[in-house]
């Protein structure tokens, strides 16, 4: 465990291993009704940002003003404590969806299969407890942290731009953190691919920051790099994903909240929406895409 008073390198260090360690755990299951012990994600990735970050503030002026810099997400857990935004740190992580479950998946062409039923469902839950024991573990040692997502001030709203977006996104904390970058259907394309599950908590601690290894919020996407690629069109029942409009939230959410939703309860009897579909069978499902001529 770290204590206060060590170096940023040697936080960051505890952190990682906190997060892998709980990830290795028992906690980790596809079926937590103890009938098998197939884990639900891979080993995660864990990136930060500071509090600081102009990022954060562009995201503000770019999405809206109800989306919370790390600053504000603090104050909302911890009111009346005067914190530099300097001061704070945003933790990220990237869980990893497991081979099988990719390569189920993937066979599918309209509804999601089982066991990424299992991960949205189960794995998400695994997620909450990992935020919780990432909070809880900080706290322990000292350090006051906070899940924006379970803030009770956490809201959804409506994006003049966007459409319906919410106070945090875990894709815009893990790109500001270096763990990826935004493809056409607007998932985040990490080193593991786009098959993932993202968190993430806002921190009062000093974390060693490696430089981000981007510039463009598009950089790892080949269709937005030379237009050679777009298998997430193909790949999207809804037809949701266009290389002239990117992302349709809407025909997205629609999709997921009746014909999924309906579907997983009937089949698997899991209550709970997912589909995926564009995150799997294309070029940058496990990894950081390359062009075929360049592998």
């Amino acid at each position: 465990m770290t204590r206060k008073g060590e170096g940023p390198s040697a936080a960051a260090q505890w952190i990682r291993e906190t997060v892998r360690t709980y990830a290795a755990g028992k906690a980790n299951r596809l079926r937590p009704d103890g009938t098998d012990d197939e884990p639900a994600w891979d080993e995660p990735l864990v990136g930060f940002s500071r509090g600081d970050d102009p990022l954060y503030e562009r995201f503000k002026a770019d999405i809206g003003s109800f989306v919370w810099t790390p600053a504000e997400a603090f104050a909302a857990a911890f009111p009346g404590i005067d914190v530099a935004p300097a001061e704070l740190t945003v933790i990220a992580w990237v869980l990893p969806q497991t081979e099988i479950t990719r390569r189920d998946h993937a066979r599918e062409e309209k509804l999601p299969a089982e066991r990424w039923a299992l991960a949205r469902k189960y794995g998400e839950e695994f997620n909450a407890r990992l935020h919780d024991h990432v909070v809880l573990t900080l706290a322990q040692a000292g350090f006051q942290a906070m899940t924006p997502h379970s803030s009770p001030h956490f809201k959804r709203e409506n994006s003049p731009r966007y459409g319906f977006a919410s106070s945090w996104s875990e894709r815009h904390a893990a790109f500001a953190s270096g763990l990826g970058t935004f493809g056409l259907c607007e998932g985040l394309i990490t080193p593991k691919g786009k098959a993932v599950r993202l968190g993430s908590v806002v921190a009062r601690i000093a974390v060693e920051l490696p430089a981000r290894p981007y510039e463009d919020s598009h950089a790892y996407c080949l269709y937005y790099k030379d237009g050679s690629c777009g298998v997430c069109v193909k790949r999207c029942p809804a037809e949701a994903v266009s290389r002239e409009g990117g992302h349709d939230k809407v025909k997205c959410r629609s999709y997921n909240r009746t014909i999924c939703e309906k579907s997983i309860l009937e089949r698997f009897g899991i209550e709970t929406y997912a589909c995926g579909l564009c995150q799997v069978g294309v070029p940058c499902e496990a990894a950081i895409p390359r062009r075929a001529k360049d592998k």
